[in-house]
């Protein structure tokens, strides 16, 4: 028992170091070994967890390792809090590392080569750091990374800054990719499509191409890559796969939010085409029942009424040209399906009327 609690001790102390200037020592070795020492932690924590007796004791010694004399509350705990961190140290050292601008280049990429490792490579736990950091997103325990960042004409980016975190460094690690290989982008992000959680992926994705263009790099770092990259660039390759597999691009408009779509749709006039259009062809699907007063699908994989006219309705609400665009596709396909003006013979009659237009 005393070796695990020292063991317990030390990390923790690790995870305070984190923090800090220290790690500006820290060789990507000296990372892979931290990360190794919280997988195996990680994994008393599922050896442990049901056993009330080991658990408290382990938190017992974790809070007074961080407890100064004369202290009579509860002590703050720079390194492990209490016993269910352990559960999700690799996550918070991953974090702390990524955040602290004291950490060295090779050993950030190193991390980054961690989150997204790229076609080909096996995963070695059970369980990849890229898909524990998801969860960590959804359970909000790193939102304090990005406040320092305002993108203040993106609400749907200010929702999750860790989500921002994460399409930082798949943009990051496309740079990368692109620079080491010809062609690495598109086998990096397919891969990641093939492996990832698809829907988590799919909002990074749209995360991505709502950020803001990079700035250029500094003329020495130029020289040493030889050949710069364009600023944004890599958000254009981000958007030349989407739109080149229409099987993600289709799961895309179909899974994202309306309004995330449409500030992307914003963004990416090319984008913006392909959604439209995937829209008028899901409109043609549907029938009006006369029974029922509405239009139906015929298949159960058919967008229901409802779903197109919110996504419509919200394509509306953007600002030109977009929304411009938008009236302009429903009054052409209006007027090829007998530009009827009575309600139930043409679908495109019915969502004109809906969103208040006068065809």
């Amino acid at each position: 028992m005393e070796p695990l609690l020292q063991h317990l001790e030390r990390f923790s102390e690790v995870l305070a170091v984190s923090r800090t200037t220290h790690v500006s020592t820290w060789d990507p070795a000296t990372v892979r070994r931290a990360l190794q020492w919280a997988r195996y932690l990680r994994h008393i924590h599922k050896r442990f967890g049901r056993h009330a007796r080991i658990s408290k004791a382990l938190e017992r010694r974790l809070q007074n390792q961080w407890k100064q004399p004369g202290d009579s509350g509860p002590a703050p705990a720079p390194g492990l809090a209490n016993f269910q961190a352990l559960g999700h140290c690799d996550q918070l050292l991953s974090l702390r590392l990524l955040a602290n601008p004291a950490l060295g280049d090779a050993s950030f990429h190193y991390l980054l080569q961690q989150l997204f490792p790229g076609p080909g490579v096996p995963d070695a736990e059970e369980e990849t750091l890229q898909g524990s950091l998801a969860r960590l997103a959804r359970r909000r325990a790193a939102i304090h990374m990005l406040r320092f960042n305002a993108y203040g004409e993106n609400p749907v980016l200010q929702e999750d800054s860790l989500m921002k975190t994460q399409a930082e460094l798949l943009l990051r690690r496309l740079q990368e990719v692109g620079e080491a290989e010809a062609g690495g982008s598109g086998r990096l992000l397919s891969s990641l499509w093939e492996r990832s959680p698809q829907n988590n992926f799919l909002k990074v994705v749209a995360a991505a191409l709502l950020l803001p263009p990079s700035s250029p790099r500094p003329q020495e770092e130029e020289l040493e890559l030889g050949s710069p990259r364009t600023p944004g660039e890599e958000g254009q390759e981000l958007l030349r796969w989407l739109l080149g597999k229409s099987d993600v691009m289709v799961a895309f408009c179909r899974s994202l939010p309306a309004g995330l779509l449409t500030s992307v749709a914003g963004r990416h006039p090319e984008l913006s085409r392909v959604y439209l259009g995937l829209l008028t062809d899901w409109g043609r699907q549907l029938r009006y029942s006369l029974q029922k007063g509405l239009w139906i699908g015929t298949e159960s994989q058919d967008v229901p009424w409802e779903e197109l006219l919110s996504r419509f309705q919200s394509l509306c609400q953007a600002p030109p040209p977009l929304k411009d665009e938008v009236f302009t596709a429903l009054k052409s396909c209006k007027a090829q399906d007998g530009d009827f003006e009575v309600p139930g013979l043409s679908i495109w009659t019915d969502l004109l009327l809906s969103l208040g237009s006068s065809a």
